[in-house]
């Protein structure tokens, strides 16, 4: 059977449900819906997507092999806990372990910003933006730029259009700043502002080569980036675990 484009009608509900699938799992994993948190429903779905009722079972059906989701019959379909989908436990409480954080960045991030470079949303550069000008401000007040930090990391990973991408940075959690992790006896008398003031200045050469859309620059301010953060680590004392990433 085919539509008035000449498209099988099943090929192309299968692409819609995919394309639906991705859309609320970004969500989901973002954080956009939280773990235990029931979703819109199936009306309220296909209003907003402009897909039929048979496109929406079908991504909830794959939302569900997935673990992303759970439905309890007559009550609703509800977001499971994230902590559960990857089986991989991270226990970040000492120097070595931040520093090994640091090494899975660097293989996982350098990659994710020059695919972000290449397919981020000019909305997504926005977003990306309103993180660094948060990020300065909690710099300039003496407030911790944790959250921040995690945020613009999580955006790149966002950016990338791959959701495997986003659910290990998801899942990362706050692994990915792990300055509050390391126990208090390996903590040094540092100097957090000015060395979250370095992190910044790095974080605003990653944004202005993804807001260029040039890959290899994006690589390239990454790299130093985290190989900043773990030479700065390495080189100046355990305490540098608190260090904003």
């Amino acid at each position: 059977m085919q539509n008035e484009r000449g498209m099988p009608v099943r090929k192309r509900a299968t692409s819609l449900a995919h394309g639906l699938v991705e859309a609320l799992s970004q969500r989901i994993l973002l954080g956009q819906f939280s773990p235990g948190e029931k979703l819109p429903s199936e009306t309220a779905i296909v209003r907003e997507h402009g897909v039929s009722r048979t496109v929406v079972r079908e991504a909830i059906s794959k939302l569900q092999a997935s673990g992303l989701v759970e439905t309890r019959h007559g009550i609703g379909t509800f977001v499971l806990e994230r902590e559960s989908q990857l089986g991989l436990q991270l226990n970040i409480d000492t120097a070595a372990s931040v520093k090994a954080v640091l090494e899975l960045r660097m293989g996982l991030e350098v990659q994710a910003v020059a695919l972000a470079a290449l397919r981020r949303s000019d909305e997504q550069l926005t977003r990306m933006r309103q993180a660094l000008d948060d990020y300065r401000a909690s710099l300039a007040s003496n407030d911790s730029c944790a959250e921040e930090d995690r945020r613009f990391h999580q955006l790149i990973a966002e950016a990338t259009g791959n959701r495997y991408f986003t659910e290990i940075m998801q899942h990362l959690g706050e692994a990915m700043i792990p300055r509050a992790q390391v126990n208090a006896d390996e903590r040094g008398a540092i100097d957090f502002s000015h060395l979250g003031y370095l992190a910044h200045l790095e974080h605003e050469a990653i944004f202005n080569a993804i807001s260029r859309k040039d890959p290899d620059a994006a690589r390239a301010a990454m790299v130093l980036h985290l190989s900043g953060s773990r030479d700065r680590f390495s080189g100046n004392g355990s305490g540098l675990a608190r260090l904003d990433g």
